[in-house]
Order: structure tokens, then C-alpha cells, then sequence
């Protein structure tokens, strides 16, 4: 059976082969109902565009690149969510008919062998996930001049960004504690070299600022073993506390599990809340309470964000809303 032809659907359509020809290259002048027009044509006759001549013509590679910049022990790339993040870009990018190229960044050399493969006009952008508050690469992606969105916020002002409202999430936690009647309330911080960590200790302390009372702090990594530890050391130094904020849900279950040795109930003596809401919280004993973070949510905007730059459209940063999940630990 012979393929249909650009002229083939222009007269299916009922409109130029020059309009079909924009539709194709997603040029972003055409108005919306000859886009639709065109496309209902395409999938009815199963017309293959040429890729590689429409890739001359538009220079694109109809390929995207995820930037994983994680340091050497993983802190993002080994956590539950990530899997979640990577699903939710890798869905979002099949819808717009682009492919995926995922890379880590977990030492120098890493860091400049992705830069030189982003310069080598491989991809038409880069989304970056997981950036440290010192990390040199957004800037240096940038200065390639290609699109690039981060997934959090970074020290390059130029790079747009879709973040998670870290300081407002940890104050819906600090705030729920205190409406139950908790006075001594600790966190537990995850690597301040990150942004969300910072954010989420900043909200923190800030909360506790505004009424009046102490800051608690012990730094955990972001993993279950740090967050045993960290209550550990808390309980030592101060043996009344009466609740810990934990800023990633790992660390709250490594510290439910240092309270449960330790003899202290949960919620009875000590109140836990963990951030981000994994599958895991509703299945502890008892079950987390947890801050949730909207991550595919996230993710489907960052990239949505990065296809709109490429298109030439907005660079306005997109913050996302949480919402505090209250389960029995509370």
C-alpha cells in the first residue's frame, strides 16, 4: 500500500501543504484549529512524517535529556520518589513524541562528559533533577544555549525552575504539632548543601519563630539510617521532646524505629510527621503522617515548562502546593 503523501493530507484536510508542513514541524504560529484539523487527517490516514528531513528543517532531535546530579552516595536518585519522577517525564515526553536520554552527574567527570554531550547538539533541552545549593553545572548547561528547566530551584538565576513549596510544607507540619499540643518539637534535616533541605529547615525554624519557641536540629542524609541516628542523638540531648519533624519520610521511619527501642509510643510520647508521603508512610506502625509532595504533578510541569521554552514561550517559575496527610503517628 502506497504512503500517503504531505499533499495527501493537506487535501484531506482541506488546507495548504505549507499549513500541514508547520503543523508537522510544531511551529507554534498555527492556529489551533487548523493544528487540529491537520492531526485529525494525519491519524486518519496514518501518515509518517519524515523524520530525519523534518529534523533538517527544524534542527531538533525530538530528544530530551534528564540530568540526574547526585552525589556519590545517591541521595535522590537511590530515594522511592524518583522512580515516580522518572515515570511521570518519560510519560509526559511520549505524549509529545520526544524520547528520553537519562544521565547522572555523580562526580566531576560525569558532570563534564554530560556537558559535552549537551553540546554536542544531541537534544533540544535538558530537564535537571536533584541540584546541590554549590553545583556549577546549571550554569554551565545554560551557557550552551540550549532550553534548560530545573526540577528544584538553583544557584543559575537563569534557569527556570517547577519546585516543590519546601518552606510551606514544613510549616503545615510545625503547625499541626502545635495544634496537638506539642511544645518541644525537633527536626531532623536532610544535606543543607540541598535546596529543599534548606527550604524545608528554614520553614521550620520559622514557624517556630513566630511563636515564640526554640529550634531543635539534628542533620540526617535522607535515608532511614541517618534518621535512626539522628533521633538517637536527640533523645540523648534532650529526653523530653514531645515531637520530630522529619524532612524526607525515610528519616521518619528510621526515628519511629529509634523511638520504638527506645520504649517511647508513638504518638503518645513523641509525634513523628515525615515529608513526601512514599507508599511506605501509610504502612508503618503506626502509620506516618507525612507531608504530601504533588512529584508526577512536578514532574509533568517541569516538563510541560521545558517543552514551552523550547517553543519559545514563558520562563515564569511554577511553585507547587503540598498537603498535610494525618495519619496515627500524629
Amino acid at each position: 500500500m502506497k504512503r500517503p503523501t504531505l499533499e495527501v493530507v493537506a487535501a484531506r484536510a482541506g488546507v495548504s501543504k505549507s499549513s500541514v508542513s508547520r503543523v508537522i514541524n510544531g511551529e507554534t504560529t498555527v492556529a489551533p484549529e487548523i493544528r487540529d484539523v491537520v492531526m485529525r487527517a494525519v491519524h486518519e490516514l496514518g501518515y509518517v512524517p519524515n523524520g530525519a528531513a523534518r529534523n533538517l528543517v527544524t534542527r531538533r532531535t525530538d530528544t530530551l535529556a534528564v540530568v540526574v546530579s547526585d552525589p556519590p552516595q545517591g541521595v535522590v536518585s537511590d530515594d522511592p520518589l524518583f522512580s515516580s519522577v522518572v515515570r511521570a517525564v518519560s510519560r509526559e515526553l511520549e505524549k509529545a513524541g520526544k524520547r528520553l536520554v537519562l544521565m547522572l552527574a555523580e562526580s566531576d567527570q560525569s558532570r563534564t562528559r554530560v556537558v559535552q554531550y549537551i553540546a554536542g547538539g544531541h537534544v533540544d533541552g535538558v530537564l535537571l533533577v536533584a541540584l546541590h545549593g554549590t553545583d556549577s553545572l546549571p550554569a554551565a548547561l545554560a551557557r550552551q544555549g540550549l532550553p534548560v528547566v530545573s526540577f528544584n530551584r538553583t544557584s543559575a538565576q537563569d534557569v527556570p525552575y517547577v519546585a516543590l513549596d519546601n518552606a510551606g510544607g514544613a510549616a503545615l507540619a510545625v503547625r499541626h504539632l502545635l495544634e496537638r499540643g506539642r511544645r518541644r518539637i525537633a527536626t531532623i534535616t536532610g544535606p543543607l548543601e540541598l535546596f529543599e533541605a534548606r527550604e524545608r529547615l528554614d520553614g521550620y525554624r520559622q514557624t517556630l519563630r513566630d511563636t515564640g519557641r526554640r529550634s531543635i536540629v539534628a542533620l540526617g542524609d535522607f535515608t532511614r539510617v541517618s534518621g535512626a541516628e539522628a533521633m538517637r542523638q536527640l533523645l540523648e540531648d534532650d529526653p523530653d521532646l514531645d515531637a520530630v519533624f522529619a524532612s524526607n519520610d525515610l528519616m521518619a521511619i528510621g526515628a519511629l524505629r529509634t523511638l520504638q527501642k527506645a520504649g517511647r509510643r508513638v504518638p503518645e510520647d513523641v509525634a513523628v510527621i515525615g515529608f513526601d508521603d512514599i507508599e511506605a508512610a501509610s504502612y508503618t506502625s503506626p502509620a506516618l503522617t507525612s507531608v504530601r509532595s504533588p512529584m508526577a504533578d512536578q514532574a509533568t510541569a517541569a516538563v510541560h515548562l521545558l517543552l514551552n521554552l523550547i517553543d519559545g514561550g514563558p520562563t515564569d517559575p511554577v511553585i507547587m502546593p503540598n498537603e498535610l496527610v494525618v495519619r496515627e503517628s500524629t
